[in-house]
């Protein structure tokens, strides 16, 4: 790619028509807040759920909300993040996020310098997680800080290939070091060749070496991939804030449309499935996918020599394309296609048996490529010629990041998440057969510094052959936590805390979670009503009493269906062909299902949501950012999705 002459200004220094200084995102002003608008929950007034007294503790001091920044916490503005962290978190899941918080506050405020915007807080409420964005209101102050952003950003983006190269090559060594590390065990003896190899350090410091090392491989893999992304939705912002400029004839659905269609890593592992089904008809082994059990089908392929070469073919695909998360990838207990294989399996199955039904089971690439080019000339041909030389500029680099934007996602969020809780969950097998707790995944109870707390006792018990506390403390204390996470569980928080936003404006805010003014005042008014027993459609009613749905348009079409709620990767199994499918929200590892579906329905996610985006990409109808929509609708319900519209109305 051309070096970007010229970027770091053109990136900041615009005016709009009525001549306003830099118009756009880089002088947004975050949330405009009134602390007089009805409808706020101040964090502390939420009652505690039964049975979950003591949860704070499992955090440590910073996490929780408390007394001591009480002011502090009431005056902000929390919401509920539940594309990544949907369920009450475990105490070391929650140090993760915390981890993530930092990286991104870092980078955002402290190394580029966005103008408007400083990091986002993080707190945690009877385990789940709540973020503040925190913006910067004082437009000196903004206009200093983009004097330095022009700099920086700027630098990034005429340089983008070469850096995002090496960029690269660093990920991939990290995950290369987290896939090889080894977790030394701590056996009865030494052997004899170890003793005398004359090395010095023996077990104990190599087991507490390889912790730390996992934590700082952690740190490491969050640094990097913050690096870019800001920048990268930055470059999406800069396109979205200059078009709205100069032109009041385009949608943000259609903005986000012209970035569409563009071959990212974060498709490869449905890729790779497609590959499979039609390699299986291929060589005639496509009856051993569609009739077999799932847990014989790799033994009865192996029976012939046609399916020995599937086979081959299928190895071939699981390094890296199945280190796939089935969820965000920030649960331990998320299943992970490697891991799982009955989930490739049956995704395979399925487009094995689409393609016998006569259906294409691949994305709509050409018809997304001429739907963005096509809006992009009519943009193009309302400008004048200095116009469309910047809009030009500004749609090459926001199709150009496009490709980190995505590809992070299956980088970090689902290969290195993936190997990182494998390492830990194999350290944690050391502390199993010490008796400090039952099963690996209990070590996820303990915070990172309990953690260390018991690695010492477990190393000055296993060096001296002395009676260590662990087993007497911590199975009884794992129990006990993990019956405050079920309490907690069993809860339903609120959306949103603190003093509600008259206005939002700050874009991360807007493009990421899809958090606008109308959908607080949504989540405001629909958390009221559910307070009162109002306005929730539980599957035991008669008749819904909510006709009508809201949220974001995020892929256009309109479809008539009926509903299929999903509340986990098991329940896809049961969608059937033509179905639209109502969750939370959907993981980029869904995807194989979208061959089948008519639509998708999801409680959260923005414009450029990870969601909002694979949906675009299959050309499938998708409204996100409907408050409650797993509650107000059920399986079986017939409804016309209105995608384009951004509506959900039930017609019986």
């Amino acid at each position: 790619m051309a070096r970007r002459g010229g970027a770091e200004r053109r990136f900041v220094r615009r005016g709009d028509r009525e001549g306003h200084p830099r118009r756009g995102w880089v002088v947004s002003h975050g949330i405009a807040r009134d602390r007089t608008v009805g409808g706020s929950t101040r964090p502390l007034d939420v009652a505690e759920p039964p049975g979950a007294a003591g949860w704070q503790e499992m955090y440590g001091a910073s996490l929780p909300f408390g007394p001591e920044r009480r002011e502090y916490e009431e005056s902000a503005f929390w919401f509920r993040e539940t594309i990544h962290w949907a369920r009450p978190l475990r105490p070391f899941e929650a140090a993760v996020l915390h981890e993530v918080m930092t990286a991104l506050g870092q980078f955002n405020h402290r190394h580029y310098t966005i103008p408007s915007a400083r990091g986002i807080d993080v707190r945690l409420l009877h385990g789940y997680a709540y973020l503040s964005p925190g913006t910067i209101d004082d437009v000196d102050l903004v206009e200093r800080r983009a004097e330095s952003f022009a700099e920086r950003a700027g630098h990034y983006y005429a340089h983008w290939d070469e850096l995002y190269a090496d960029w690269m090559g660093r990920v991939r060594g990290l995950l290369d070091r987290l896939g090889t590390l080894e977790v030394p065990t701590l056996p009865e003896v030494m052997p004899a060749h170890e003793v005398l190899a004359g090395r010095g350090a023996g077990r104990a410091w190599q087991l507490s070496r390889t912790y730390h090392e996992l934590l700082d491989l952690l740190t490491e893999l969050w640094q990097s991939h913050f690096e870019f992304l800001g920048l990268g939705y930055a470059a999406y912002l800069d396109l979205f804030s200059f078009c709205r400029s100069v032109t009041s004839d385009v949608s943000d659905l259609e903005l986000a449309r012209m970035v569409a269609g563009i071959d990212v890593d974060l498709f490869r592992p449905d890729q790779e499935l497609r590959g499979l089904a039609r390699a299986a008809i291929e060589l005639g082994v496509d009856t051993v996918l569609v009739a077999s059990p799932l847990d014989e089908v790799l033994s009865a392929m192996a029976t012939t020599a046609a399916g020995r070469e599937w086979l081959e073919r299928f190895e071939a695909a699981k390094h890296p394309w199945f280190h796939y998360s089935t969820g965000s990838g920030f649960y331990v207990d998320d299943p992970v296609w490697i891991d799982r294989l009955e989930y490739p399996l049956g995704f395979i199955r399925g487009y094995v048996e689409q393609l016998h039904g006569g259906h294409c089971i691949d994305a709509p690439t050409a018809a997304v490529l001429h739907e963005r080019e096509r809006i992009a000339d009519r943009i193009r041909c309302g400008l004048g010629p200095d116009d469309r030389a910047r809009f030009d500029d500004k749609l090459e680099l926001a199709r150009t990041v496009f490709h980190f934007v995505e590809n992070h996602n299956f980088y970090v969020e689902h290969w290195g998440m993936s190997l990182v809780w494998r390492r830990f969950r194999e350290l944690s097998a050391v502390f199993v057969a010490a008796g400090f707790w039952p099963r690996p995944d209990d070590m996820f109870l303990l915070r990172p510094d309990e953690v260390e707390q018991a690695l010492r006792d477990l190393l000055s018990s296993w060096a001296n052959g002395a009676p260590a506390l662990g087993p007497r403390r911590w199975p009884a204390e794992v129990r006990r936590r993990e019956a405050i996470l079920a309490a907690c569980a069993a809860s339903t928080p609120p959306p949103v805390l603190g003093a509600p936003p008259v206005v939002v404006t700050e874009p991360f805010t807007v493009m990421l979670w899809g958090l606008t003014s109308e959908t607080v005042r949504r989540f405001v008014e629909d958390a009221a009503d559910a307070a009162e027993g109002d306005g929730a459609t539980g599957a035991d009613d008669d008749e819904p009493r909510r006709v009508v749905l809201a949220g974001l348009s995020a892929s256009p079409g309109v479809v008539v269906g009926r509903v299929r709620v999903v509340r986990s990767v098991d329940d896809l199994a049961s969608v059937e062909d033509g179905e639209i499918l109502v969750a939370e929200l959907t993981a980029p590892s869904w995807a194989p299902v979208f061959a089948s579906i008519a639509g998708t329905i999801t409680e959260t996610g923005g414009m450029m949501s990870h969601t909002a985006i694979v949906c675009r990409e299959y050309g499938l109808p998708a409204v996100t950012g409907v408050a409650r929509a797993t509650v107000h609708l059920r399986t079986g319900q017939c409804v016309r999705l209105d995608a384009t519209a951004g509506t959900v109305t039930v017609l019986g």
